[in-house]
């Protein structure tokens, strides 16, 4: 069995002692059934992997000592933001789980005119919580030691009012006149702009257009919201990236 590895957002370091998180916890001793004298990895975003040996595993919690880290490279060489049109159901899980295993460096959610999830206030800050947990459980599977962040859900058209300046910017569109394999080579940070299921109405697309996105495809085939993203990510990796 590979050794086990669990996000912790704690200061680590060489001999620290510390409690696992809850969810890690139960993880390791209810799930995996670790016992005291096992080892495992943590990681807490810094771009390092910390291996512990578990000291104590009781049903009260687990504790763990560091024995030693190491700086760990799998960050893609491409800085990618998805702007992703929120998507329901488990698709919004799906497409943010599988962008991060395909190396994206943070996901801005929006709220379209077309998305059939509305989101606000409390409810809106839950679904970021949880959509970070999927990114952090991603994370763990994937050998990533740095963490993308989820940003709150935004009206579209507010966020690309307000939204960083990026290199590239690049919007999936069926009816776009060029393929992303004749995009020149970005020469900076890239900023990804996905629709939802019934895509994007004509005023964000105009609106996307007036601030400097491109609008491309990826072949004759119209995708699903949770294929596009995914597609255009290993394109790219394929095209710019360390495929």
């Amino acid at each position: 069995m590979s050794t086990p590895r669990f996000y912790c957002n704690a200061k680590l370091g060489p001999g620290a002692q510390l409690e696992l998180p809850e969810a890690a916890a139960h993880h390791a001793s209810r799930v995996l059934r670790l016992k005291a004298g096992d080892e495992a990895r943590l990681f807490n975003g810094d771009g390092s992997d910390y291996r512990v040996e578990l000291l104590r595993v009781a049903r009260e919690g687990v504790t763990v000592k560091v024995i030693e880290w190491t700086t760990v490279s799998r960050e893609s060489p491409l800085r990618v933001t998805l702007a992703q049109a929120i998507s329901s159901g488990d698709r919004m899980d799906f497409t943010l789980q599988k962008a991060v295993e395909l190396g994206v460096d943070a996901i801005h959610p929006l709220a379209a005119e077309r998305s059939v999830v509305k989101l606000a206030g409390e409810r809106a800050e839950k679904r970021r919580d949880h959509w970070q947990n999927v990114v952090i459980s991603a994370c763990e599977q994937s050998g990533r030691a740095r963490v993308p962040q989820v940003a709150p859900p935004t009206a579209m058209l507010n966020w690309l009012g307000a939204m960083p300046d990026f290199k590239q910017k690049i919007m999936l569109s069926p009816d776009a006149p060029q393929s992303l394999h004749e995009l020149p080579r970005p020469a900076g940070d890239i900023c990804l702009l996905i629709g939802c299921e019934g895509g994007f109405a004509p005023a964000e697309i105009k609106a996307a257009t007036s601030v400097g996105f491109t609008p491309v495809r990826l072949g004759p085939r119209v995708l699903r919201t949770e294929t596009a993203a995914l597609a255009a990510l290993s394109a790219m990796q394929t095209l710019w990236g360390d495929f």
